[in-house]
Order: structure tokens, then sequence, then C-alpha cells
């Protein structure tokens, strides 16, 4: 069990959330919920004691697991060891077992060493190894990396490791920040079953919608200052909660109704004989006092992309015996597929397969080293990098309103603002300077560009990353309900299976065209 006591965290002048109290129960599985910046990473590292709150105290099992992400303090160590180091009670016995040996044996030593023994037997010590292996194979990092130091594998594989870590060792509680980056759908099924098997107290975030629905027996969600708990995964608290507001808010409505009638007759026969009448009635409109409606954060960006101002060739793109290699790295061989105009179609495949320098080649931002890609008639391509740093620079002094209103010169100011407005960006905030803006404002800022400048063709590479679970819905639907084509690189179910029609995936066996939706791909 892991409980919060009175928890308060204030940002200067801003309340995240104020007096929580809380008690987070074993068996159950918690997605912790909130829109960017309501404070989720925040709370966990409240409760992870990184972090101090203003006022309040946590109080946690002693074997609870952490999603670390200082991943440069493990770069000369040994992947398996790493894994154990996540049962930090072995983790220390096995070290001073291992300094004990280099050292006389004396008496004392001799029955310390027993003592450790003792330690490393409660701890499951002696299946530790291959415990750590499965949980490293679960993550895709074959045998012959396990002895290898952290930074000689890819970056992605690294946090792997991480993951596996924060799991070993049978914990009796587990916090997990966005466990499911870096994970292709692969590791994110795995991942899914180990979770769901899970008999202690779990708390994670995600923007992965389909992964806290395959995950969570309870959403707790930040809102209204506080954390409020809902029985079910996502979608049935997303339900609950707008069931419950929109039920306030027909209360309140005629609860107004009725206090203005009895206000009508107070004001008509106040002064009148029926003054007994009158005072009943000016009890009642005490007692309709509407319930107090603090701002929710049920607030999504509305993400539309408008219908093309010019409608592309039948074929969009013609691919024939595409090849790209990075020196002596073959990424692509003899690739021949055909992009038809209206296709939506979602790219997948592990990290390092080349799902981006396919979009890119696509996108015209790298060129073949043999083979064409035959662009369509009147194509207008709106290309969404993984790295916003390509298409926004942060050091520039410029502001969300003067990116965007340069992207498409011409463009009257009020429907700069409009398009600011619909990506959350009201007020002031229009006029944020890009080196302020977080990732996922970043995210939508891109987004934005996307919607005001009527492409026919868009190029998204992992365009959820650094977006809300609002957010990701909300692309997931605009992707789907847009006139043109789509050609989207994600590790996103939701995403892939709302919006998509079609699927391209990559393996280490090349690529496979599949004319069907994910959900039957991935049946066969």
């Amino acid at each position: 069990m892991i409980t919060l006591n009175g928890i308060t965290k204030k940002m200067g002048v801003r309340t995240l959330f104020e007096d929580i109290t809380i008690s987070f129960n074993k068996g159950n599985r918690y997605g912790l919920t909130g829109p960017n910046g309501a404070g989720k990473s925040t709370l966990l590292k409240i409760m992870m004691q990184q972090e101090e709150p203003s006022a309040g105290s946590v109080s946690l099992p002693k074997r609870t697991g952490f999603l670390k992400q200082n991943i440069e303090a493990f770069s000369h160590m040994r992947l398996i060891d790493v894994v154990m180091m996540g049962n930090t009670r072995l983790w220390a016995a096995l070290q001073e077992q291992d300094r004990l040996y280099q050292e006389e044996i004396t008496d004392a030593v001799g029955m310390r060493l027993g003592q450790i023994e003792e330690i490393i037997a409660e701890e499951d010590g002696y299946t530790a190894e291959s415990d750590a292996e499965s949980l490293l194979e679960g993550m895709d990092i074959k045998a012959n990396m396990h002895h290898l130091k952290m930074h000689e594998i890819p970056l992605d594989r690294q946090f792997r490791v991480l993951l596996c870590q924060s799991l070993f060792g049978n914990p009796e509680a587990l916090l997990l920040d966005e466990p499911t980056n870096h994970l292709d759908m692969h590791a994110i099924g795995w991942l899914e079953k180990f979770l769901y098997s899970y008999s202690g107290t779990l708390i994670v975030v995600s923007h992965d919608k389909h992964f806290l629905n395959a995950v969570t027996t309870h959403i707790a969600d930040i809102d209204y200052e506080t954390l409020i708990i809902y029985p079910g995964n996502y979608d049935q608290m997303l339900v609950a909660k707008t069931a419950v507001r929109s039920r306030t808010e027909l209360e309140n409505k005629s609860k107004e109704k009725k206090a203005a009638q009895l206000k009508e007759f107070v004001a008509k026969f106040g002064a009148g004989t029926r003054a007994s009448q009158v005072q009943s009635r000016l009890k009642e409109i005490a007692q309709l006092a509407p319930t107090e409606l603090k701002a929710s954060n049920i607030e999504r960006p509305y993400i539309r992309f408008y219908p093309p101002e010019k409608a592309s060739g039948q074929v969009v793109f013609k691919v024939e015996k595409l090849s790209k290699a990075y020196g002596d790295k073959v990424v692509h061989k003899n690739l021949t597929f055909d992009v038809v105009k209206g296709d939506k179609i979602g790219i997948i495949g592990n990290n390092g397969m080349g799902k981006t320098t396919l979009l890119k080649l696509l996108a015209n931002q790298l060129l073949p080293d043999s083979g064409k890609i035959e662009p369509g008639h009147h194509l207008q391509v709106g290309y969404f990098p993984q790295n916003h740093a390509e298409i926004i620079d942060k050091k520039s002094s410029m502001t969300a309103f003067d990116w965007l209103k340069e992207k498409k010169p011409g463009t009257y100011d009020q429907d700069v603002r409009s398009i600011l407005g619909k990506m959350l960006f009201g007020g002031d905030d229009a006029f944020k300077p890009l080196s302020a803006l977080s990732g996922g404002e970043t995210a939508r800022l891109i987004m934005g560009w996307l919607m005001l400048c009527n492409f026919n063709v868009l190029i998204l590479d992992e365009p959820n990353n650094h977006l809300d679970l609002e957010s990701v819905s909300a692309l997931a639907w605009a992707i789907n309900d847009f006139k043109g084509t789509v050609l989207v690189a994600s590790h996103d179910r939701g995403l892939l299976e709302e919006g998509c029609n079609k699927i391209i995936s990559f393996n280490e066996k090349g690529m496979t065209f599949f004319e069907g939706p994910l959900k039957e791909f991935l049946a066969q």
C-alpha cells in the first residue's frame, strides 16, 4: 500500500494539488492521468521521494520499484548488473560478498559471509541472474547483449534496461513514469501481460490509452486541484467523469431556474401581507445555492485537418526499388509500393528498422541511394518530424504567433489566433516565446501549422510523443476525418487503430505492406 497524507504542491502562485490524503491499495493498478502540466510527473516524484511536497508526507512499502531516468549513472555497468540493482538489499549483499572474498577469511569474516548467504537466499539471489535475463528477453534484449556495458548498446535499449530494473525482485509497489516510451509493440505487449499479472500496487503514468485500458483497474485523475479515484480503466473514467460534471451542471441550472422563480415571488410580495411565505421562500433560495464547479481539466485541442485547397493526383507516391544505407548499415533495400489518394497508412516496427528514414525520404528530407520515389500531381506535403528542433528553433526570439503567421504569409491575424486557440494557446499564451514552450506545446504548435496550411498529404513521425491522452485522441479523430492522405509512424496502437486503414510493417526480414487496419494485421 502507498499512502499520501495531506500532500500539497504549489509552483509559485499556482496550486497543482492541495491536501491529497489517499491510499493506493495492494492488488490495484492505478493509471495516474491529467493533461500536460497538471502535475502527474511531479506527484510521482513526490511519491518516489525525489521531490519535496509543499506540505504532507508519503508512506511507501520497503520494496518499491521506480523507473529511473538517470541513464548516465549506469553507463559503464553490465546490463545484467543494472537490472539486479533493482533489488537494493540483494545487490548490497552481493557487493559485500564479493568484497569479503577478496579479504583474509577470519572468523568474523566467515560469520558475516554466513549472514550474507542468508540474505541472498531470502532475496532469491540464486536465481537472480536468470530472473534478470528473463526480464531482458521480454524487452527484446538478446542474450548476447546481457553482459555488455550500457554505453555499448543503443539508447532506446538502455531505457528498456532501466525498466527491467524497476520490475526486478518482486517489488511490493511499482511507480512507473511513461514506461512505454522507447518500446515497440512487441515489448509493450509483453509489459502489459507482466503488469496485468502483477499482484502489488502499481501507479503508472502513460500517454498510451490502449496501454492504460489494458493494464489498469483504477484511474487516479488529477483535477480540480486534487486527486480523484475512479474504478475501471481510462475509457470508463472518461464516461464517469463527464457524466458527474454534466449531472452537476444540469442540477445547477435547475436550481438557478427555481431560485429565479422564488425571487420573483419575494420581489412581488416582499412588502405585502404574505411575510411568512416570503421568509419561507428566502430560506429556500439560500438552500438552492449551486454546487461550485472548479475549472476542470476536461479540455482537449480541437485538431482538424481542413479539406485541401487542391486535391492530389490518384497516385500520391510511386516507390520503386528504393534503397538507403548509412555507411555499412543497410536500412532499406529495394522497397516497392504505391501510396494512393485517401490512404491512411500506419508505419510500425522496432526502433532502428527505418521508419523515420522512409518518412524523410518521402518528405524529400533525404535522398535515396538507389531506386526512386515518383511524387504524384499537385502534392502539397506537410511533414511533422520526430525531432521538433528540425523545424522549430527554440533559440529564436519569435513567439508562437510569429512562427505560425510566418508559415503562411498573408494570413489574417484572427485566423492565426483561431488556430492557436484550438491548440490551447488562448489569451497571452499565443505570444509565448518559442524558447518557453514545453514538448507538448511545441507538438501542438506544429499541429497548428499543419491545420493552417491545408496540405493534401501529411507525413507524421511519432506525432503523439509529448502529447497527453486528450491530444492523442483528438489527433486520431482528425487523421480519420482528413480528406487527404496520411502516413504516420507511431507505437501508439490507439492512434493507429482509430486513424489508419493500411499498415507498413518493418522487421528483420524487410517490409510488409498490408491492405487493412492494424487489428487485422496483428490478428495475422
